[in-house]
């Protein structure tokens, strides 16, 4: 563990150390190996390092085969010795979250008994697994106020290695996944974990834990939460959100939800007001139509129709002129839809003139001998299409 500086000291922003080779990993991605590294790997939830080496970019960090790798965007150069500096706003960011993981999951596990089953640190929020199929308001809230009480009182937060003959001299609060060179995070009087990962030195510099929603996840309860800094940036986008919504709905924040409640139902009778009007209009245009029909079968292309409205509005003419066909076709952008409907003692097969008609633009549909729908690909114009349509029909 001598060449693992994180473990060391957490804080270490920059370091020194000797090169040890450059290569290309199975997939010829560059990598270099250092004596000893500053840079914390992927593992047990928590992301890498990003920084420098020598100016070179740090792109990825994997421990591989017992080695730590050191991915760049371009190679080293001839040098034997070389300065590595971290990223030190992500790297605490990480261990903001990390500390208020193993905070979150020991108040769940204080008050309710929940075990954390797995946890991910993602780039904008957390989540853990809790081995639950339910999680209420009231628990979710008084774990938060747990959680934000242990991190306002600052307590320390210890990290020390033992041997597999030292454990019973804990309480863990989970099984370790290791049985040699074990390290325990430990705070004092609430949480003992067995951990890799990298930890600010006492709760305090969590600065705050929030959590933001859950859900049900088969016989699990997945958690999402945010720590530290990422409390601010998440209040910021919110505040910003609600500034833009007070705007928008000329009301003050208290007064929010019952303006958008009020939208809603207004957006409710407006939507039933404008279906009966079209509701009307197609009335309008069926009795158009039937007026202009003199002969038994009718016909008309349209532009921009939705098959749904042409759907309504054959099955209004249907049932006010019993003896008379309608083919109706909708250019629709790249598209041609049809409807084909007959009135009870008119003549004719629809759902035979729809499986002739798909055959010309590759299309699709369905009904049946009395009324049947469908649409393909706009292979020729509709007019063109409608003719070979009446030509089919009159055959």
């Amino acid at each position: 563990m001598d060449e693992k500086l994180y473990y060391k000291d957490s804080y270490l922003k920059s370091f020194t150390a000797e090169l040890i080779k450059q290569g290309n990993d199975e997939s010829g991605r560059l990598y270099a190996v250092l004596s000893q590294t500053a840079f914390y790997p992927t593992g047990g939830g928590q992301p890498f390092d990003t920084g420098s080496i020598n100016g070179v970019a740090v792109i990825d960090v994997e421990e591989v085969e017992g080695e730590i790798r050191h991915y760049l965007a371009e190679p080293l150069g001839e040098c034997a010795a070389v300065e590595g500096c971290i990223d030190w706003e992500r790297r605490f960011v990480h261990m903001q979250q990390h500390s208020g993981q193993h905070i979150l999951s020991a108040a769940f596990e204080e008050l309710y008994q929940y075990k954390t089953v797995s946890f991910h640190l993602g780039k904008e929020t957390l989540t853990i697994d809790l081995a639950t199929d339910n999680l209420s308001s009231e628990e979710a809230s008084a774990v938060e106020m747990l959680a934000n009480k242990v991190i306002l009182e600052n307590r320390p937060i210890v990290t020390k290695w033992v041997n597999k003959d030292e454990l019973n001299q804990y309480q863990l609060r989970k099984e370790l996944s290791v049985s040699e060179n074990i390290r325990l995070v430990i705070i004092p009087e609430f949480d003992i974990n067995g951990c890799g990962g990298t930890h600010p030195s006492s709760t305090g510099q969590v600065a705050s834990l929030k959590i933001l929603g859950w859900e049900r996840q088969k016989k699990k309860v997945r958690v999402e939460f945010v720590c530290g800094n990422r409390v601010l940036l998440q209040l910021e986008k919110k505040h910003t959100i609600l500034q833009q919504l007070t705007s928008l709905l000329n009301a003050p924040e208290q007064e929010m939800a019952g303006a958008v409640q009020k939208m809603l139902e207004n957006r409710k009778d407006l939507e039933k007001a404008v279906e009966e009007s079209q509701e009307r209009l197609l009335t309008y245009e069926a009795s158009e139509i039937i007026e202009q029909s003199s002969l038994d079968l009718f016909s008309r292309v349209f532009q921009n129709r939705s098959i749904q409205e042409l759907q309504k509005l054959a099955r209004l003419l249907i049932s006010m002129a019993d003896s008379k066909t309608f083919l109706f076709v909708a250019e629709n952008e790249d598209k041609l839809q049809f409807v084909f409907a007959r009135g009870k003692t008119a003549q004719g097969n629809m759902k035979e003139l729809a499986g002739k008609a798909m055959s010309l633009i590759n299309g699709k549909g369905g009904g049946n001998d009395s009324f049947s729908q469908g649409g393909g690909d706009k292979l020729l114009s509709g007019e063109d299409f409608m003719k070979q349509i009446v030509e089919m029909y009159n055959d």
